[in-house]
């Protein structure tokens, strides 16, 4: 049978299967292979709560979701055009994200009786009971097929079954028109020293699915999506914890200090402690901490040493660091503080992604202690926010807070690797010359920005103290009532000056009008994507996104005041939105929240687009 090829702009396909089914490594080799071929990109891992759920179960389901496109594309899609799902469990936990027209391809081998049970199946029939029967159903013994490709490979059983993600990764690629090049030069490179007897097998499955589907005539059609046109330059997919990384050692280099992180690992934060565990050769020290006080100590002992100091969590986390978070703003010591948001409260789902750690990055530590906060928008974006708040950090003498996302942690894109002769030195304000008096005053500050001078210890007659502690100008101890509340407003207001320093908001269609569209952090490609759909019905709105949360850029009650109504939208139920009402009463804030652990779909800001205006 000839295969219809359709030219398409762009498909959304999600891998489904057990947590040992290798989905997570399927859709990355697919999702990197479409970046190398020039393709858009936006990912979603979507990874089960439970370390270890019972096979076969809803709970154990592990999924990744890869939107491709012809052109820029801004987020992983809200429904599927094909899912794959390696057993029932799979099905039943992602039919309900196919679309009307999508394909459904199913290992038949995994639909017996018993496993239909396990998932939760009542009917002999699992596509009818979950509506999906008009699909176009692809049912297939991928096990067999496996097995049967892999009969003289000398391999045991249990290694043959774990090559099925990659016969029905052939399936994809040959359905989606991907060249199985890179696929090949992956495995080679995974087995080719240690597990040299696992390179011929890979590709010799990999090969027989792409070929199974080629001749396999319950598939109607195979799909062509082009290149994309983007600017010129050298590109690799990323994914948000390998770009906060990069950022920050980015940093390093142009501020001319060595990077330390210390950290205590938690999902879905750990990645970029494993990664910059990595590049010692650039002068990354990394330092597994005990706990997440122990980690935050650590780099806090570290800037006062003279490093770039970072250290890196998420949610529950963040609390365990409040209390040496207000020791690095009373010290006025440089630190960047990672939080790679998750479900909460406590423990909560750590794999699912959401916004609610923004009240917490405000004001959840004792005392007045201001911090400035920023937040990437896009996982590439997670490399240049890495670096602003390390340029912040160093320039200012303050801890920073990262806001990053499970979504933007886990979630890839493509990135043009970027000439780091682009980006600006840092020019930390180190002390190097002492007054009149011959003596050095550590809380004396800069009258432009009211930063103080950072003096290394060791450096003769700049010998100080710093500590929790309130204390004068001088570096004396005081409890003086004036002196104290002149040192809170001296700290506040050189967070304040950092406005100066960071860009204003650029808004998106007319300045002023009904309805501008608000958010922050990683709702940026939804609601963009959301507004688009809305213009092509013809409603006239307006976006703007911040990247800077505190402080506000300048020119952001201006913009604000421009329109009728500003519809926050954010992964939380409403912090950001009542955080700007404090600010700018005069302002109509609509709120428009979400707090399922899961990104907001194009449709749902589309309704609430329609519904505000």
């Amino acid at each position: 049978m000839q295969h219809k090829v359709i030219d398409t702009k762009d498909v959304v396909i999600r891998f489904a299967g057990d947590s040992g089914d290798g989905m997570q490594l399927t859709g990355s080799l697919f999702a990197n292979m479409s970046a190398i071929y020039g393709n858009g990109l936006s990912t979603f891992p979507d990874y089960p709560a439970e370390i270890r759920a019972p096979k076969g179960t809803v709970a154990g389901v592990s999924g990744f979701q890869v939107h491709i496109g012809s052109e820029d594309v801004s987020t992983p899609g809200d429904f599927c055009d094909m899912l794959i799902a390696m057993n029932p469990a799979a099905l039943m936990a992602n039919a309900k994200w196919c679309k009307r027209t999508a394909m459904i391809l199913v290992d038949e081998d995994a639909f017996d009786e018993a496993g239909l049970r396990k998932a939760g199946f009542k009917e002999e029939n699992p596509f009818v009971e979950l509506g999906v029967d008009d699909r176009v159903l692809i049912v297939s013994p991928v096990t067999t097929l496996t097995e049967e490709s892999l009969k003289e490979s000398g391999l045991d059983t249990k290694t043959v079954h774990k090559c099925k993600n990659m016969f029905t990764l052939g399936m994809a690629c040959f359905i989606f028109d991907r060249p199985l090049d890179y696929i090949f030069q992956y495995v080679e490179g995974k087995f080719g020293k240690k597990h040299p007897e696992m390179v011929e097998p890979n590709k010799k499955v990999l090969k027989d699915g792409f070929n199974y589907a080629a001749n396999l005539q319950m598939i109607p059609d195979t799909y062509h999506i082009e290149q994309t046109h983007h600017e010129k330059g050298l590109y690799r997919n990323i994914t948000g914890n390998q770009a906060v990384a990069w950022g920050l050692l980015a940093a390093s280099e142009k501020s001319g200090l060595p990077l330390f992180c210390g950290s205590y690992p938690i999902t879905p934060a750990t990645a970029i402690l494993e990664e910059l565990a990595l590049h010692k050769s650039l002068g990354a020290k990394t330092l597994q901490a005990e706990d997440e006080i122990a980690g935050i100590c650590t780099a806090i002992g570290a800037a006062y040493a003279g490093d770039l100091a970072v250290t890196t969590t998420s949610g529950p986390g963040l609390s365990l660091k409040s209390e040496a978070l207000g020791l690095a703003v009373m010290a006025e010591l440089p630190l960047v503080v990672v939080d790679v948001q998750r479900a909460g409260p406590s423990t909560g789902i750590p794999t699912k992604t959401e916004q609610t750690d923004l009240n917490q990055a405000l004001y959840g530590r004792n005392g007045e202690c201001p911090i400035p906060v920023v937040a990437p928008h896009s996982p590439a974006h997670c490399f240049e926010m890495a670096f602003q708040a390390s340029k912040i950090a160093l320039e200012h003498m303050t801890p920073v807070m990262l806001l990053s996302e499970g979504f933007l942690g886990n979630g890839s894109e493509p990135w043009k690797i970027p000439s780091m002769s682009s980006y600006p030195a840092i020019k930390p304000p180190f002390a190097t010359s002492l007054p009149e008096d011959g003596k050095f005053h550590p809380f004396e500050r800069d009258p432009q920005t009211l930063v103080r001078r950072w003096a290394i210890p060791g450096q003769k007659g700049f010998e100080h103290r710093v500590g929790g502690l309130e204390k004068n100008h001088n570096g004396v101890l005081s409890s003086d009532p004036a002196n104290h509340a002149l040192m809170v407003a001296e700290r506040e207001a050189k967070v304040q000056k950092i406005a100066d320093y960071i860009p204003q908001l650029e808004v998106d269609g007319p300045a002023s009008g009904k309805l501008l569209v608000v958010g922050w952090g990683g709702t940026f490609g939804h609601i963009l994507s959301a507004v688009s759909a809305a213009r092509e019905e013809g409603l006239d709105i307006s976006r703007v996104h911040f990247d800077y949360i505190y402080p506000v850029p300048r020119n952001t009650e201006k913009v604000l005041s421009g329109f009728q109504k500003v519809l926050v939208c954010e992964l939380n139920n409403g912090h950001f939105a009542n955080y700007l009402h404090g600010l700018f009463p005069q302002v109509n804030i609509v709120k428009f929240g979400k707090v399922q652990g899961q990104p907001f779909l194009v449709s749902e800001l589309v309704d609430a687009i329609k519904e505000a205006l």
